[in-house]
């Protein structure tokens, strides 16, 4: 069931959480993407079908949530994830970024490594921002510092996405590939080699960039960025079983009395 819960920001954010045992997951999502993708609702089957706690959402303006989208940007749906991880998990969480979600995961992974077990990026896109302020023509940086919105056309709706001059100023603000990105929890990467919005060549430098005791990166030929399909979908549920295998605490092992 879908509820509300209010950040200590103010924003209100719809989520839904399946209780089980811990270290749970918490799904993160993508730019303009909502908890009802594909991915979000795997997870959540596969959490009611093996008993582990799972959290989704949506950050502020996506989906259900409250909030205008052109008004946001990294740093406030980066808040979100971290109240909500705050008010409504228990303990280190495996987070599994898609896309940009990739990039917040990394940021708390970075920022708040005690309540962070592991990670799964699924077509992580660090620093997205830069690339798309690199990739606009001189006549769209113009718009977008003239009038601080440039519409920007979308291959996943009729609707173009809205970048904002605060978008990509705040990005600025969050860059992971800047400095040293130290993560003491394992790492798991997935990439689609098809992908034309986060190309392969991001996930290889991240994989170069990234500190890490236990990091992999897994290529899957001719995945595309939705990372979707059946084979992906089974793909990521048993990557995030490896890392929950990795993350939870050893057993006690209680000596015999003899």
């Amino acid at each position: 069931m879908t509820t509300f819960i209010t950040t200590p920001q103010g924003r209100h954010i719809a989520c839904h959480r399946t209780p089980g045992r811990e270290p749970g997951v918490v799904f993160l999502g993508g730019f303009r993407s909502d908890m009802t993708g594909s991915k979000a609702l795997h997870l959540q089957a596969w959490a009611e079908a093996t008993g582990r706690a799972f959290l989704r959402f949506d950050y502020s303006g996506h989906g259900a949530s409250r909030g205008v989208f052109e008004e946001l940007a990294l740093s406030d749906w980066r808040e979100d994830a971290a109240a909500l991880i705050g008010l409504l998990t228990e303990g280190p969480q495996v987070l599994v970024g898609s896309s940009m979600g990739g990039w917040i995961a990394l940021l708390l992974a970075r920022d708040l490594p005690e309540r962070v077990a592991g990670l799964v990026g699924i077509a992580a896109a660090p620093d997205f921002t830069e690339r798309m302020w690199e990739e606009m023509t001189p006549a769209e940086r113009g718009t977008l510092l003239e009038t601080g919105l440039f519409q920007r056309p979308s291959d996943y709706s009729e609707e173009p996405y809205p970048i904002t001059r605060r978008l990509i100023e705040d990005g600025r603000q969050n860059l992971v590939l800047q400095g040293p990105l130290h993560l003491p929890i394992p790492v798991r990467l997935l990439q689609g080699t098809a992908d034309a919005d986060v190309p392969p060549a991001v996930a290889l430098g991240l994989l170069d960039h990234i500190s890490s005791p236990d990091l992999r990166l897994t290529l899957v030929k001719d995945a595309d960025h939705r990372f979707s399909s059946p084979a992906c979908l089974g793909l990521i549920t048993r990557t995030v079983e490896e890392v929950l295998a990795l993350s939870a605490p050893a057993e006690v092992q209680i000596p015999n009395a003899s």
